[in-house]
């Protein structure tokens, strides 16, 4: 089955559209080049909604929640989120305290999620500082990142203060929403322990950030774990998607909900498995991680895109070393540089 679009409108923000009975669908902005989230609201019995997701943490997403909820005939009965990125847990907090109800999500999910939003208390910086230097970046990129750090707050001013509590989702768990259970799938790679719900009775996965339509989830390692196999762990709980069945409806957290999960799952696997083609040409010698960024991206890359490229170079350069397929040492100017241990 090829890749398909349901046929219905995209909702304007603080407005919602019917993707199937008793589910709706709505969207909020992004100041980023990714400009939305999909969130999902779904018949929680008399209780009310529950709710997938929940948007950024600003004040223009605070401002179409409020407008949204007026239109509601239900209250929000229970808050549900797949991962700990902001744009995913941003506005939370705000919602539980609002509605005075349980928010569940991953152990790894919540407790990450406490920790970036907390931020560094007052912690060195050393460590971002030579992750940077390891991937290969400039002195003037180095520098000039440190002079962004001093005067961005971090991601902590994007997610609204996370409730102290939390109902804990483990995979193979079922939550009830109305009359449905809802079975956990645990999805890694992307973010920690990514939280993804499939309903047999209906046939649809709400899928988050780990399948998406038309745009791969980025995959990367970050400062925080330099030592990560991110691309290992997306690339093993990828496959379990396609024990689902065929022509199952994907709610996914971007773009449009699909059909078509299988072909979507073997592209994506095979999508990074290009990658890795590339790059095993590509460092037949020394090579540091930003000499690897024009092999893997075609496109011109803001800062923020670059954020998000380095550490997907890395990934992919992590899994090859990991395999035993390269070697990584660390150079005199202190970048690691990773090189194919087969000639092709």
């Amino acid at each position: 089955m090829l890749t398909t679009f349901i046929d219905v409108p995209i909702p304007e923000p603080g407005t919602v559209q019917k993707v199937a009975p008793d589910i709706f669908w709505l969207r909020m902005p992004l100041p980023f080049d990714l400009d939305h989230i999909n969130l999902y609201l779904v018949e929680d019995g008399n209780d009310g909604y529950a709710l997938i997701d929940t948007g950024i943490g600003t004040s223009r997403v605070e401002e179409l929640w409020d407008v949204l909820l007026a239109k509601l005939e239900k209250p929000i009965s229970k808050v549900i989120v797949t991962h700990m990125h902001p744009d995913h847990i941003g506005m939370a907090g705000y919602l539980v305290e609002k509605f005075r109800v349980p928010l569940y999500m991953s152990h790894s999910e919540y407790f990450v999620a406490r920790a970036i939003s907390a931020g560094g208390r007052g912690a060195s910086h050393w460590q971002d500082d030579e992750y940077l230097v390891r991937c290969g970046m400039s002195a003037e990129y180095v520098e000039k990142t440190k002079q962004n750090r001093k005067e961005n707050k971090g991601v902590g001013q994007v997610i609204r203060p996370i409730p102290l509590q939390y109902e804990c989702l483990r995979e193979g768990d079922s939550i009830s929403i109305g009359d449905d259970q809802w079975r956990v799938m645990i999805g890694r790679g992307h973010s920690p322990e990514h939280v993804c719900l499939y309903s047999d009775k209906r046939g649809i996965l709400i899928s988050g950030d780990h399948v998406l339509p038309g745009i791969s989830p980025n995959i990367g390692v970050y400062s925080t774990e330099p030592n990560a196999n991110s691309l290992d762990l997306y690339l093993t709980t990828l496959p379990q998607f396609l024990t689902l069945p065929a022509n199952t409806l994907v709610l996914p957290s971007h773009k449009q909900p699909f059909h078509g999960l299988h072909t979507r799952v073997n592209e994506l696997i095979e999508h990074h498995h290009a990658h890795l083609r590339r790059l095993r040409e590509f460092c037949q010698q020394e090579k540091t991680i930003n000499d690897c960024l024009p092999v893997l991206f075609k496109r011109k890359l803001n800062p923020h895109n670059m954020f998000f490229a380095v550490a997907e170079a890395f990934a992919h350069l992590n899994y090859l070393y990991f395999a035993g397929e390269f070697s990584r040492e660390i150079n005199a100017q202190g970048q690691l540089i990773f090189k194919a241990e087969t000639k092709l």
